[in-house]
């Protein structure tokens, strides 16, 4: 099995991003860590291989600051990295990444891919999909469980009234959700067997895209803080509150 796992570097993932005079994300020159929500598709990867047989390569897009989140995905069990790092990349939009992710995917041999719902960063939760219909192969969503097996891979798929049971021939992308996999722990040892594991690096030029192919359709042109919520009302019980609740609910239109 070939296992190919998409990850992010995000800045400060515990805290609050901060913007740039452009309205881009800082990513260069601050604290960040591979996206925790990657860490449960590296892991439920790892498993796969780790009962088949295979390889698990993480790719990542990014700047240099990036390397850290594929150390981390190296030191947990992957078996490389490629990172995709270079300045006209700066300010990508969901569709430009996911070209260029799906172009350098299509440099290797792969089976699987396997990516979060989403980022911790930018939240769209549509570059998985994209990168699967510029591959040409179907795709499976926010799978809470995932095995493959004679050239299927099977997933049960998470819905707001339990789940449902989805199948796909392979090569396929699949999306996977917290619940898949407890993601374990660096090992000291895994830690060191990290630095001498291959990475391999590329820029834009590598991938064999156009130039129209890297520009941006979208982009940030400004951004505003979330206006305050009110206070709310208390209200007492008793006869007066049933009906102000009412009148509540009829200017929400909620009835």
């Amino acid at each position: 099995m070939n296992v190919i796992v998409l990850a992010k570097y995000v800045p400060n993932p515990q805290g609050v991003p901060e913007l740039g005079p452009d309205h881009l994300l800082v990513r260069s020159g601050v604290e960040g860590a591979l996206d925790p929500g990657d860490e449960y598709g590296l892991e439920a990867g790892l498993r796969i291989i780790e009962a088949q047989g295979g390889e698990v390569v993480v790719v990542s897009m990014g700047p240099e600051e990036a390397m850290a989140a594929i150390q981390r995905a190296l030191a947990m069990g992957a078996h490389g990295g490629i990172l995709i790092t270079d300045d006209v990349l700066r300010g990508a939009d969901a569709l430009v990444t996911a070209r260029v992710l799906a172009a350098t995917i299509r440099r290797r041999p792969f089976d699987l891919v396997i990516a979060s719902v989403e980022s911790t960063d930018g939240y769209t939760g549509t570059v998985p999909m994209t990168v699967a219909e510029l591959l040409g192969v179907p795709s499976a969503t926010f799978a809470r469980k995932l095995d493959v097996a004679e050239g299927l891979v099977r997933i049960e798929r998470q819905t707001e009234g339990g789940y449902d049971v989805l199948e796909s021939p392979l090569p396929a992308l699949v999306t996977v959700t917290t619940a898949v996999a407890e993601p374990r722990y660096p090992t000291l040892k895994g830690i060191m067997q990290a630095k001498q594991k291959p990475v391999e690096r590329l820029t834009a030029s590598d991938l064999g895209l156009s130039r129209d192919q890297l520009a941006s359709s979208q982009g940030v042109v400004d951004v505003h803080d979330a206006p305050p919520k009110d206070r709310g009302e208390a209200l007492e019980a008793g006869p007066e509150a049933v009906a102000r609740i009412a009148d509540l609910l009829a200017e929400a239109r909620v009835i």
